[in-house]
């Protein structure tokens, strides 16, 4: 094995992020999505065979196309710009002006190292500068942007960034909370460590709002 290589490979299973932006070549998108799951079909196919399965077996036989269908409908479904979520914003006439935060987001992402399940929460926030977003709209966003490869790190940053273009404020935040089946069933095996990233945009940077937003998310919810 080369530097490159062995540098790759650290990368990889350090799950050390190189880019803010999802990598996507320029013809990502030049072929359909019938196109890429009759593609992906025949790859899942060799790999299986590959590693002795029988494919004639009832259980087995869909299973290509099962998997190719998931893959690029399904669990990156988000890498398609036009799965992206409307930006529809609306005046902020009651005039809130305290923080909202959005907590306990269901994120199911994949790990784009291993091509392992990350899943987890996420807790968003942001300060209305005179613009507000449907609550929906929030957990519309942190899927689309989960439901690609990730890091999480990334996945961090591409919701704050986000929200930030579509309410047109700096003051957002994004806590995300997640376990990587990367780590809990392979190599280490620990099942019990998460990991946790956090971006702070605007007034979030300062001490006492980002302390507020951190307990606001340890509240307990009760209904």
């Amino acid at each position: 094995m080369n530097h490159n290589e062995e540098l790759n490979e650290e990368l990889g299973h350090n799950h050390i992020a190189t880019s803010a932006e999802t990598p996507l070549r320029k013809d990502a998108f030049d072929k359909t999505d019938e196109e890429k799951i009759e593609s992906i079909k025949k790859d899942v196919e060799n790999i299986l065979i590959t590693l002795g399965m029988d494919l004639t077996d009832d259980s087995l036989k869909g299973t290509p196309n099962r998997v190719a269908k998931m893959f690029v409908k399904d669990i990156f479904g988000g890498l398609n710009p036009t799965k992206k979520p409307s930006s529809s914003t609306f005046e902020n006439k009651y005039k809130y002006g305290e923080m909202l935060v959005e907590k306990n987001i269901v994120v199911y992402s994949t790990c784009e190292h291993h091509l392992l399940p990350i899943v987890g929460r996420a807790h968003v926030a942001y300060i209305s500068n005179g613009t507000v977003v449907g609550l929906s709209k929030m957990n519309r966003i942190v899927d689309y942007y989960a439901k690609r490869p990730q890091v999480q790190e990334r996945l961090t940053i591409q919701i704050v960034q986000e929200l930030q273009k579509v309410l047109g404020t700096d003051d957002v935040a994004c806590v995300i909370d997640a376990k990587h089946l990367c780590v809990n069933s392979r190599g280490i095996r620990d099942i019990e460590s998460s990991t946790v990233t956090a971006e702070f945009g605007g007034k979030f940077k300062e001490d006492k709002v980002r302390r507020e937003f951190l307990d606001y998310i340890k509240l307990e919810t009760k209904f």
